[in-house]
C-alpha cells in the first residue's frame, strides 16, 4: 500500500546539502544484468559542504480529471505536484524510461491520501488546525536549521505549491491521530508474546546477522504485475546507484513497513527470512546493492550495510559536549575549542556533561546511548576503547567539531541483544502498522476508484 510518506529532515536534507546519512556511487553506470548478486557498490557520502539545489523537472500532466475516488476527483495539476514531490524527497533524476512509475506511484499515493481525508472527515470531532499544520511545518524547518517560510519557498523552487504540503500534512496528522486511536489499545502484546520475542532473540544471538535496507515493491500494487514490479526495481537501483539516496528512495517508493524509516529494517538474523533473500545476503559484500530478487507477492532490493557474526561484543555507553566546527575550519578556530574543551573536561561527570552543556552558549551535548565498540565511529573508537567507565576524553576532532565524549558505562554482551522494553516497543509498532495496513486496505476495498 502506497502512502505519500511527510518529509523528515532525513529525507528533506537532500533538498538543501544533500543527504549526508545516505550514500553516493563513485561513478555513473548501468546496473549490470539481473543474473548478477550485485547491482553495485555504495558508498558513505562525506558530508556536503555546499548547498546542493534540485532542479525543476520537465514533463507535462495533461489538465482535467485523472481518478476519481468515490466521490472525489484527482486532477492532472494534482498527479502533477505529487511526482514533483515523490522527485524532490528520493532525489532521483528521472529519465522518461522512470516517469510512469513515478507517476502511478504518484497517483496511488493520492487515492490512498484522499481515502484517508473521506474517512477523517466522518469524525467531527476529529479537527486538524492551520496551528497545528504550521506547528508541524516548522517542526520539520527546524531539524534542517531554517524556517517554516523558508522551508516552503525551498520546494516552490522546484515547482511545488505550499498548498500541497499544506494540505499533506493535515491529512498526515489527522490520519495518525485516526488509527493510532482507533488502535492504539489493540497494538498492546501480552507478556507471553515478549517472553517469546526475548528467547528468539537470545538464541539468534549465536547466528550471523545482518544490518541491511530494504525496498519491496509489491506486484499487486504495480502496474504490470510481477515483471512491472521487476522493471520498477531495476529503475530504482539504476537511480540509486546514479547517486540517489537509498534512505530516500525506500521512504517514497518501498511498500514495506520499514520504508517510514527509509527502509531501515535493522539486524535480521540467519536463517529467518525467504531462501531468496538469504542468499543474496550471503553473497553480498558490506556496501552492495543487490540486483532485483523475487519472492512470493513482489520483488526486494537488498543494500548490505554491516554483517556479523554472533558473538559476544564490546557495549559501550557514551555522551558527548561538542563544538560545532565544519571541516573546512581554520587551525586556530580547532585549536580555540579545544582550549576550551580542555578547561572543561575536569569539571565534567557522565551525570552532569548534558546539564552544563545546555547551560553554556556554543556547546552541544548529546546522549550517544549503548553501542557495539566496533561500530563508533573511528576518532569515538580509538579514544574511548581502553578508557575506564566514568572517565571523560577527548578533546575529539570529527567532521562535524571537537568533542568531549563520556565513557557512561561498558560492557561485553551482544549488541543483537536489546532491552525488555524495546523488544516491546518493536513488536507494538509491528501490530500497530499491520492494523493500519489492513484498515488501508479495507478502506480500498469498499470505495469506488475509477482511474481515467
Amino acid at each position: 500500500m502506497r502512502v505519500m510518506r511527510i518529509a523528515t529532515a532525513a529525507a528533506m536534507t537532500a533538498l538543501m546539502a544533500g543527504s549526508a546519512a545516505a550514500q553516493t556511487a563513485p561513478a555513473r553506470q548501468d546496473p549490470p544484468a539481473r543474473g548478477a548478486t550485485a547491482a553495485g557498490t555504495l558508498q558513505p557520502t562525506e558530508v556536503r559542504r555546499e548547498p546542493r539545489m534540485l532542479q525543476r523537472p520537465d514533463f507535462q500532466i495533461a489538465d482535467g480529471v485523472v481518478a476519481t475516488v468515490n466521490d472525489q476527483i484527482i486532477t492532472g495539476f494534482d498527479l502533477r505536484q505529487r511526482m514533483l514531490l515523490i522527485i524532490a524527497m528520493s532525489e532521483v533524476e528521472p529519465t522518461p524510461e522512470d516517469l510512469p512509475q513515478i507517476e502511478r506511484q504518484a497517483l496511488e499515493s493520492l487515492i490512498d491520501e484522499r481515502l484517508q481525508a473521506q474517512e477523517i472527515a466522518r469524525y467531527p470531532d476529529l479537527k486538524v488546525t492551520d496551528e497545528e499544520v504550521a506547528e508541524e511545518i516548522e517542526a520539520m524547518a527546524a531539524e534542517l536549521r531554517t524556517t517554516g517560510e523558508a522551508y516552503l519557498n525551498l520546494l516552490g523552487q522546484v515547482g511545488i505549491q505550499p498548498q500541497t504540503i499544506r494540505e499533506q500534512v493535515r491529512v498526515s496528522i489527522g490520519w495518525r491521530r485516526l488509527y493510532g486511536g482507533r488502535f492504539g489499545s489493540r497494538s498492546r502484546v501480552s507478556r507471553a508474546q515478549v517472553d517469546q520475542a526475548m528467547r528468539q532473540v537470545e538464541e539468534a544471538a549465536t547466528k550471523r546477522q545482518y544490518l541491511i535496507g530494504e525496498i519491496f515493491l509489491e506486484a499487486a500494487q504495480t502496474q504490470g504485475g510481477m515483471q512491472g514490479a521487476v522493471n520498477g526495481a531495476q529503475q530504482l537501483i539504476r537511480q540509486m546507484i546514479q547517486g540517489a539516496p537509498f534512505q530516500n528512495v525506500a521512504q517514497q517508493f518501498s511498500d514495506a513497513p520499514s520504508a517510514v524509516r527509509g527502509g531501515d529494517a535493522g539486524w535480521v538474523v540467519e536463517g529467518t527470512l525467504h531462501p531468496a533473500l538469504q542468499q543474496a545476503m550471503d553473497n553480498l559484500d558490506v556496501g552492495q546493492l543487490s540486483n532485483p530478487i523475487v519472492v512470493d507477492g513482489g520483488v526486494y532490493i537488498i543494500y548490505m550495510r554491516d554483517k556479523r557474526q554472533g558473538t559476544a561484543t564490546q557495549l559501550v555507553s557514551l555522551r558527548q559536549v561538542m563544538i560545532e566546527l565544519p571541516d573546512t575550519a581554520s587551525d586556530d578556530a580547532v585549536l580555540t575549542a579545544g582550549r576550551r574543551l580542555d578547561a572543561l573536561q575536569p569539571e565534567l561527570t557522565c551525570d552532569n556533561m548534558l546539564a552544563r552543556a545546555t547551560s553554556e552558549t556554543g556547546l552541544l551535548g548529546t546522549d550517544l546511548g549503548e553501542s557495539d565498540l566496533q561500530s563508533v565511529i573511528p576518532q569515538f573508537q580509538e579514544a574511548v576503547a581502553d578508557a575506564p567507565q566514568g572517565t571523560i576524553v577527548g578533546p575529539v576532532r570529527t567532521p562535524l567539531g571537537v568533542h568531549l565524549v563520556g565513557v557512561c558505562g561498558r560492557r561485553v554482551g551482544s549488541a543483537a541483544l536489546p532491552s525488555r522494553a524495546e523488544v516491546e516497543g518493536r513488536l507494538q509498532r509491528s501490530q500497530l502498522s499491520m492494523l493500519e495496513r489492513r484498515y488501508m486496505r479495507d478502506l480500498r476495498a469498499d470505495a469506488l476508484i475509477e482511474r481515467k
